[in-house]
This record gives C-alpha cells, sequence and structure tokens, in this order.
C-alpha cells in the first residue's frame, strides 16, 4: 500500500492551494497522509487554517527556500 497522496501545488496562487488540498482530501479515507508541495507564502497561513477548520492534522511542515512542504493526515469527518 502506498504511504501517502502527493500534491503538487507549486506555482499556484491562492486561494487555488487552499481549493485543490480540500478537493484531495475529500477523496482520501480518514488516515490517509496526503503531501502538499507548494511556492505560494499565503500558504504557510492558508494551509495550517483548512486543516483546523475542516478537522484534519497537520503532521509536519517545512520550507526550504521558497518552497513549502506539508504532511496531512486526514480527519475521520473531515468533508469540509
Amino acid at each position: 500500500m502506498a504511504d501517502g497522496v502527493d500534491l503538487d501545488l507549486t506555482g499556484l496562487k491562492c486561494p487555488l492551494p487552499v481549493l485543490r488540498t480540500r478537493k484531495a482530501l475529500r477523496t482520501l479515507a480518514p488516515g490517509a497522509r496526503l503531501t502538499l508541495t507548494c511556492t505560494d507564502p499565503m500558504a504557510a497561513i492558508d494551509i495550517p487554517n483548512l486543516l483546523r477548520e475542516d478537522g484534519h492534522r497537520l503532521e509536519s511542515s517545512a520550507r526550504e527556500g521558497g518552497v513549502l512542504r506539508f504532511v496531512v493526515l486526514r480527519g475521520a469527518d473531515g468533508s469540509g
């Protein structure tokens, strides 16, 4: 079984990273892992807010240069 799903959101500007993240999370089973790669600086604020609002868990986040990477666990009822 795959360790998770990778979602490449590089080059996308607000609000697209959040909208695509929400859509991807809706397709995953509870407990599934989603790794996001973003370049929009606003994602550092917007992604954690989305996860909090929709009941998902931010497992880790990192910034390397202009690239943000988030590892998310889908919540039990995170349909938004």
